[in-house]
C-alpha cells in the first residue's frame, strides 16, 4: 500500500468506558449507533406486528397487553412510524455505517470533530429514550400520526396521550434534530477536509457521496423541524397560537386564535420530503458499491450517478408540496409541485438504468450483499413506480387517505432502505467484526424476507384503489370494507412469516461475530480504501500512516492487470473507468 507518514498518529484509549462508552472512535460510534437502530427497528417492528394483529382480530385480549382500544391502535400507528423514520431508517444508514466507513474510505484517521461525533450520538440515544418515556407517562404516548398534524397534537385536551405524551414526543424529535444537526456538519466538515493525498472528489466511492449529500440535506432540513418542534410546543405549553385557530373542544372554546393549521404542515414536509432522500440515499450508494464489487464492473456512468445524487438531493427540497394536495391549495401551485414531483424521477431512472448496466454482462457472484442490493433496486422500482399516480393531483385526491399511500412509501422509503441496511451489513461485517457470515442463514433470510415484503406491501395499492381508508383501527364500521378482510388477513400472515425470518438475521449476525470464519483483510475482493486496512481496522484507521490514492474507486476488469481489480492504493493505471 502507497503510504505517507502521519507524525500525529495517536495511541488508542486504554479504559472500558472511554474505549467503548463515551468513545472518540468514529468506528466504535458507528457501532453504537447500529446496535440502537437495531434495538429500535425491533420495538418498531413489534409495535406494527401488534396493529396487523388488531386488524384482523379487533376483539382479541392480548397477554400483557390486553384488547387494544381505537386510541391504543393510533398511538401504536404514530410511535411505529417516528421510531421507524427517525430511529433506523435515519439513524443505521448514516450514524451507523457512515460513521464507521466515510473516514476509512476518504482515508482520515478520524472525522473531524470526534468530540461532537460522540454527542451526536448520545443525543440520539436521550432522544430515543425520552420516545420510549411517553408508553409509560399517565395518558400514553400520542395519537396524532407521526407527522403530528395541529390541531389535534397542538392541544392537550384533544384526547388520550397527548398530554405529557405529545410533549415528550415532541421534545423527543427536537433532542433528535439537535443531533442530527451535529452529525451533518462533522460529516460535511470531514468529506471536504480530510480526505486523503490524489483522493480527488471525483476518485470517492458512492457511498461517500450518499453520506455527503445525506449531510447537506439533514443540515437544510433538521433545522426547520427542531424551529416547528419549539413552535409546536409553545403553542401547548406557553399559550402562543402558530399553528391552533379558533378550535371549539368537546364543547369548549379555546383560548387560542389566528394560529395556521396549514404551517406546521409545511414545516414538517419541509423537512419531510427530504428525510425520504435522508434515509434512501446511503442506501443508493451501499446498492452502487455492492453491484458494483459482485458485478466485477466499474460503475456504469460514475459521474452521472455523482449529478443524479445531486440532482435528487436539490430537487427533493422543491416537493414537499405534493403531500399536501389534499389542504387546498391552488391549483397553480399544485401543478409546480407536480411537475418538480415527475421532474425528480428523472435523476432516479438514470441511477436505475446504471445499476442495470452494471450489472449486464458482468461476472456476477451472488453472494448476500448482492442479493439484498440487487433486492434494493427492486423495491425502490416498485415503489417508486406508484410515485407519478401521487404526483398528479386528480389521483392523489382520492388515493390520498388510503392504503396506497402506505404501500408507496413503505416500499420506496421504508423497506428499500432496510435492504439498504441489510446489504451494508452483510457487506461490511467482515471488515467490522473480523469474521465472515453465514451465507446460508444470509440466503434463507433474503428470501423470506423479499417475498415477504412484497407479500405485505404490494396488496396494499390494491387495497387503495379499492377505497380502504388508512388510520383505521378495525374494520367492522364499515359494510363495504368486510369483503377486504381476507387481504388484510393474507398481509398480516406474511408479516408474522417475515418478522420471523428477522430472527435469522440477529441469529447469523450474533453467533457470526464470535463464531464465524475468520475473513481475511479483502474478502470480496473490492477496490476501496476500507479494504487497504488490516481487519478489523485499529484505532487510526491507518496505523499512523495515510494512503495515497492513484485509481478510483471501482477498476475492475483493467486490461493487462493478473488479478480482475485494482485498488485505490495501486500505481496508476490510466484506465478512464
Amino acid at each position: 500500500m502507497a503510504t505517507s507518514e502521519v507524525v500525529h498518529a495517536h495511541a488508542a484509549p486504554q479504559g472500558f468506558i472511554r474505549k467503548y462508552i463515551f468513545s472518540l472512535d468514529h468506528k466504535v460510534i458507528g457501532l453504537q449507533y447500529f446496535f440502537l437502530a437495531l434495538t429500535a427497528v425491533w420495538v418498531g417492528m413489534i409495535l406494527s406486528l401488534l396493529m396487523r394483529i388488531h386488524l384482523i382480530w379487533p376483539n382479541a385480549n392480548l397477554p400483557l397487553i390486553g384488547h387494544i382500544q381505537p386510541e391504543a391502535y393510533l398511538a401504536l400507528l404514530t410511535m411505529h412510524g417516528t421510531i421507524m423514520v427517525f430511529f433506523v431508517l435515519t439513524t443505521a444508514p448514516q450514524g451507523g455505517f457512515g460513521n464507521y466507513f466515510l473516514p476509512i474510505q476518504i482515508g482520515a484517521p478520524d472525522m473531524a470533530f470526534p468530540v461532537l461525533n460522540m454527542l451526536s450520538f448520545w443525543t440520539t440515544f436521550v432522544a430515543f429514550v425520552v420516545m420510549l418515556a411517553a408508553f409509560f407517562v399517565t395518558g400514553g404516548a400520542p395519537l396524532h400520526g407521526w407527522t403530528g398534524y395541529p390541531p389535534l397534537s397542538a392541544l392537550q385536551s384533544s384526547g388520550p396521550g397527548e398530554g405529557l405524551g405529545a410533549d415528550l414526543w415532541i421534545t423527543s424529535i427536537a433532542i433528535f434534530c439537535a443531533a442530527s444537526l451535529m452529525g451533518a456538519l462533522n460529516f460535511i466538515t470531514t468529506t471536504l477536509d480530510l480526505r486523503a493525498k490524489g483522493m480527488t472528489m471525483m476518485r470517492m466511492p458512492l457511498t461517500v457521496w450518499s453520506w455527503f449529500i445525506t449531510a447537506i440535506l439533514g443540515l437544510l432540513a433538521f433545522g426547520v423541524l427542531l424551529s416547528a418542534g419549539i413552535l409546536l410546543l409553545m403553542d401547548r405549553n406557553v399559550g402562543t397560537s402558530f399553528f391552533v385557530p379558533v378550535v371549539v373542544v368537546n364543547g369548549q372554546l379555546t383560548a387560542h386564535k389566528g394560529g395556521s393549521p396549514l404551517l406546521w404542515q409545511h414545516l414538517f414536509w419541509f423537512f419531510g420530503h427530504p428525510e425520504v432522500y435522508i434515509a434512501i440515499l446511503p442506501g443508493m450508494g451501499v446498492a452502487s458499491q455492492v453491484l458494483s464489487t459482485f458485478s466485477r464492473k466499474p460503475i456504469f456512468g460514475y459521474r452521472a450517478m455523482v449529478y443524479a445524487m445531486l440532482a435528487i438531493g436539490f430537487l427533493g427540497f422543491m416537493v414537499w408540496g405534493h403531500h399536501m394536495f389534499m389542504s387546498g391549495m391552488s391549483p397553480y401551485s399544485a401543478f409546480a409541485f407536480s411537475v418538480l414531483t415527475m421532474a425528480i424521477g428523472v435523476p432516479s431512472a438514470i441511477k436505475t438504468f446504471n445499476w442495470l448496466g452494471t450489472i449486464y454482462k458482468g461476472r456476477v457472484r451472488f453472494y448476500t450483499p448482492m442479493l439484498f442490493a440487487v433486492g434494493f433496486v427492486s423495491l425502490f422500482v416498485s415503489g417508486g413506480l406508484s410515485g407519478p399516480f401521487l404526483a398528479q393531483p386528480i389521483l392523489d385526491i382520492p388515493l390520498h387517505d388510503t392504503y396506497f399511500v402506505v404501500g408507496h412509501f413503505h416500499l420506496i422509503m421504508g423497506v428499500a432502505a432496510i435492504f439498504g441496511i441489510f446489504a451494508a451489513t452483510y457487506y461490511w461485517f467482515p471488515k467490522m467484526f473480523g469474521r465472515m457470515m453465514n451465507e446460508g442463514m444470509g440466503r434463507a433470510h433474503f428470501w423470506l424476507t423479499f417475498i415477504g415484503t412484497y407479500a405485505i406491501f404490494m396488496p396494499m395499492h390494491y387495497l387503495g384503489m379499492a377505497a380502504h381508508p388508512r388510520r383505521y383501527s378495525q374494520l367492522t364500521e364499515l359494510a363495504y370494507l368486510h369483503r377486504l378482510l381476507p387481504v388484510q388477513q393474507f398481509m398480516t400472515y406474511a408479516a408474522f412469516i417475515t418478522i420471523g425470518a428477522q430472527f435469522i438475521f440477529v441469529i447469523n449476525l450474533f453467533w457470526s461475530m464470535f463464531k464465524g470464519p475468520k475473513a481475511s483483510d479483502n474478502p470480496w475482493e473490492a477496490t476501496t480504501l476500507e479494504w487497504t486496512t488490516p481487519t478489523p481496522p485499529p484505532h487510526d484507521n491507518f496505523g499512523g500512516k495515510t494512503p495515497v490514492v492513484h485509481n478510483g474507486p471501482y477498476e475492475y476488469g483493467v486490461p493487462g492487470h493478473t488479478r480482475d481489480f485494482v485498488m485505490q492504493t495501486d500505481p496508476a493505471t490510466g484506465s478512464k473507468h
